[in-house]
C-alpha cells in the first residue's frame, strides 16, 4: 500500500517548509538528492506538511479510484459521515440536500457518525468517573495515537481503550444492515486512512475520503444540490455527538464536567498544545492528576482533508448551528433506546508499541557537526529556522540522524559559496598571471612547452581512462585533478560545475562530498594513515573508497570504485599506469624547468594509485 502521505520529487524544490512543520522530524533531506523524502514508518499522518509546500509536492493517498469501485458494486453501501461535515460545506444551504448529493454517488444509505460519537463519549463518562487511579489520554485523534505509538510509547497504557467515533459507527451499521455491506467513511482526516486499516471485523472501513476527495466526486459526477431533493440521515440519529468536531465537543456530548475547579478532563488542541500536552502528562501527571482529551488538529474543523483556507471560528459556528437545529425537536427518548440497542458492542481497542525514535548521537558527534557549520561555542539553542528545524542543535542532531545534510544551514551555505568566489578569484588571478609568463617566454620555450602539454595531456587522458572515479585534493580539501568517473559518482550537480571548471579544479570537496565521507580525507591528512576498501554509499551507489597520502600532509589521493560496475581488470590498468610512467618519464624531466616538482609529483601520484590497485588486488 502506498504511503499515507509522500512527496513527489520532481515538484520539490527543498524549500524545507515541510521539514519545519513536521512534528516529528519524519522527513530527511539527504546530501545529492535534490528533493526530500518522508520517512513512511516515522510518519504520524497528521497533514502538517500537506498545506505548506507553496509547489503542491506534497499529497495524500487518493482513495477516489478506490470508492468509485465499491459503488459500481452490487453490495449495499453506506457512507458514514463525520459531524464536521456541517462546517466544511457552507455553500450547501440545508443539510437535507447534502444527504441526497451522497446518495446520488451511489449510496444506499447515509449515516450520521454522530450517533457513534454519542455512544463513544459515554463510554468515556463511564471511563472517567469509574475511576481507579490511572489517568487516561483520549484516543479520538487518530494522529494522536499513532504519535504516542512511536514516539512516546511508555504512554500507550493511559491511551483509553476505546475505538474513535468512526471505528464505532461502522460497527453499528454493520450490525444493522448486515456485515456483508460495504461501508465507506467521509470526514476531514488524513490519518483515518490509516486507522481504518487496523480493523477488519466488524469495525472494518471499506474506503476513507476526505472532504476534498469528496468534493471532487461531486465535481467529476456534475452533483448539485439545486437539482436535488431533500432526503434525511438514515437512523439512528445523532444528538450531543454532532459537537464532536469542536476539541471539547466530545466532554460535552457526555456532560462530562470541564469545570476548572472540580472538573477531571483537561482538553488540549493544535500541534504545539498536543505535544506539550504529551510531555507533560509524562512527567508531571501525578501533579497535574487530570485526564487529557488531546487533539493534533484545532478539532476535527481543521483536520488536513478539509478545504484549504478554512476559517476555525466560521466552521465553528456552523457546527453549533446545525446541533441546535437538530435538537430543537429532538426526540431524546427515542435515541436512548437506540444508544441501549448498541451499547453491548464491542468498543474496545488495543495499541501497538511501534517505536520509531532514533537514539541521540553522542555529544562529540553533534559539536563535530556544529563546527563544521560554524556554530561551535555560540548559543546553539537558538537559531534562523532556515532549515527547518527549531535550533542550531536540533539541526546537528538531525544531521548526526542522517536525517538532513550541512548545507541546508544558510550560514554554512553562504560561507562556503562565499569562500568558493574567493578562490575562483584567486584562482583566475593566478592563471592570468601565468598566461602572461606563458606568453611572454613563448617565443623562447615553444618546444619545452609542447612537450610539457604533450605529457600533462597524457597523464590527465590515462587518469580519465581508469574506470574508477579518482580525485587528488591538497591539504585545504581543494581538488588537484579528478577524473570524468568521479564526476559521474558525484552525480548532476558536479556535471554543471564541470562544465564552467573542467576537473572541477580548486572546487571544494566539503561542498561536492556528504559530511561523513569527506571527513575521511581529514583524518588522512591529519594522522597520516590510509583508510583502503571502505564500503561506503552515495545517493543510491554502493562504492568501495581508499583514501591515502601522495605528499604527507600536503598530497591526499582517493579511488571510488563503483561495487556495481563489471570487474575491472587490475592486472591491465597497472599494465597501463607502468608504461605511461616508464616511456613518459624522461620526457616530463625534460621539461622539469617549467614544471618544478611536477614530474615527481606526477610520479608518486601514478605510484599512489598502482599501490593502491596493487592492495586492492591482495585484498580481493
Amino acid at each position: 500500500m502506498k504511503p499515507i502521505v509522500e512527496i513527489l520529487k520532481d515538484k520539490c524544490n527543498l524549500n524545507y517548509s515541510c521539514v519545519r512543520v513536521c512534528p516529528v522530524n519524519a522527513i530527511e533531506v539527504k546530501a545529492n538528492r535534490d528533493y526530500a523524502r518522508i520517512i513512511p514508518e516515522r510518519c504520524i499522518g497528521c497533514g502538517s506538511c500537506t498545506s505548506v509546500c507553496p509547489e503542491d509536492a506534497i499529497v495524500y493517498r487518493d482513495s477516489k479510484s478506490e470508492t468509485k469501485d465499491i459503488l459500481k458494486s452490487t453490495e449495499t453501501k453506506i457512507a458514514i459521515v463525520a459531524p464536521s461535515i456541517s462546517g466544511e460545506f457552507h455553500d450547501i444551504t440545508d443539510y437535507r440536500k447534502f444527504v441526497q448529493m451522497i446518495k446520488q454517488l451511489g449510496f444506499d444509505y447515509v449515516n450520521e457518525v454522530s450517533f457513534g460519537a454519542d455512544i463513544i463519549a459515554l463510554k468515556y463518562a463511564e471511563l472517567f468517573n469509574n475511576f481507579k487511579g490511572k489517568y487516561y489520554i483520549s484516543t479520538t485523534c487518530p494522529a494522536v495515537v499513532s504519535y504516542i505509538e512511536k514516539f512516546q510509547p511508555e504512554l500507550l497504557d493511559n491511551l483509553a481503550p476505546l475505538v474513535s467515533p468512526m471505528i464505532a459507527t461502522a460497527k453499528i451499521v454493520r450490525k444493522l444492515y448486515g456485515q456483508k455491506v460495504k461501508v465507506i467513511y467521509l470526514g476531514p482526516c488524513i490519518d483515518s486512512k490509516d486507522e481504518a486499516n487496523l480493523f477488519n471485523t466488524d469495525g472494518k472501513i471499506d474506503s476513507v475520503l476526505t472532504f476534498q476527495e469528496l468534493r471532487e466526486l461531486f465535481h467529476e459526477f456534475k452533483i448539485t444540490e439545486s437539482k436535488l431533493e431533500f432526503s434525511e440521515f438514515d437512523t439512528p440519529i445523532g444528538y450531543k455527538g454532532s459537537l464532536f468536531p469542536i476539541a471539547n465537543g466530545l466532554l460535552q456530548a457526555a456532560d462530562i464536567s470541564e469545570d476548572l475547579l472540580t472538573g477531571n478532563v483537561i482538553t488540549a488542541e493544535g500541534k504545539m498544545n498536543m505535544l506539550n500536552a504529551t510531555k507533560q502528562f509524562h512527567k508531571e501527571i501525578e501533579t497535574i492528576k487530570k485526564h487529557f482529551n488531546l487533539y493534533y488538529c484545532e478539532g476535527c474543523l481543521m483536520g488536513p482533508g478539509t478545504t484549504r483556507g478554512g476559517e476555525k471560528f466560521n466552521r465553528r459556528t456552523r457546527v453549533t448551528d446545525y446541533a441546535n437545529k437538530r435538537l430543537k425537536n429532538f426526540d431524546k427518548s427515542n435515541w436512548q433506546k437506540e444508544v441501549d440497542k448498541y451499547w453491548d458492542l464491542d468498543f474496545s481497542r488495543t495499541f501497538k508499541n511501534d517505536n520509531q525514535r532514533i537514539e541521540t548521537p553522542s555529544e562529540e558527534k553533534i559539536n563535530e557537526i556544529l563546527k563544521a557549520i560554524g556554530k561551535e561555542g555560540k548559543n546553539t539553542d537558538m537559531g534562523c529556522n532556515a532549515c527547518g528545524y527549531n535550533t542550531c542543535r536540533d539541526f546537528a542532531i538531525a544531521v548526526a540522524k542522517g536525517l538532513a545534510k550541512v548545507d541546508m544551514c544558510l550560514t554554512f551555505s553562504l560561507r562556503n559559496r562565499h569562500d568558493y568566489i574567493k578562490a575562483l578569484k584567486s584562482t583566475n588571478e593566478k592563471l592570468a598571471q601565468t598566461q602572461k609568463a606563458l606568453e611572454e617566454s613563448e617565443k623562447i620555450a615553444q618546444k619545452e612547452k609542447e612537450t610539457a602539454k604533450e605529457a600533462s595531456d597524457t597523464i590527465g587522458s590515462m587518469l580519465q581512462k581508469l574506470p574508477s572515479g579518482v580525485v587528488i585534493i591538497d591539504k585545504n580539501l581543494k581538488i588537484v585533478h579528478s577524473n570524468k568517473s568521479f564526476i559521474e559518482i558525484l552525480g548532476e550537480e558536479a556535471k554543471t560545475i564541470d562544465e564552467v571548471i573542467p576537473g572541477l579544479i580548486g572546487a571544494d570537496l566539503k561542498t561536492l562530498l556528504p559530511f561523513n565521507i569527506y571527513n575521511l580525507f581529514t583524518h588522512v591528512f591529519s594522522t597520516g594513515e590510509n583508510i583502503l576498501n571502505r564500503d561506503i554509499h552515495i545517493a543510491e551507489s554502493l562504492l568501495n573508497l581508499s583514501v591515502f597520502t601522495i605528499r604527507k600532509n600536503k598530497i591526499v589521493g582517493a579511488v571510488f570504485r563503483d561495487m556495481y560496475s563489471p570487474e575491472v581488470r587490475k592486472e591491465e590498468v597497472l599494465k597501463r599506469v607502468t608504461d605511461v610512467i616508464d616511456n613518459n618519464l624522461a620526457m616530463v624531466q625534460k621539461i622539469g624547468f617549467l614544471l618544478g616538482e611536477g614530474a615527481s609529483e606526477t610520479e608518486q601520484m601514478l605510484n599512489s594509485i598502482i599501490e593502491l590497485y596493487k592492495l586492492n588486488k591482495k585484498a580481493d
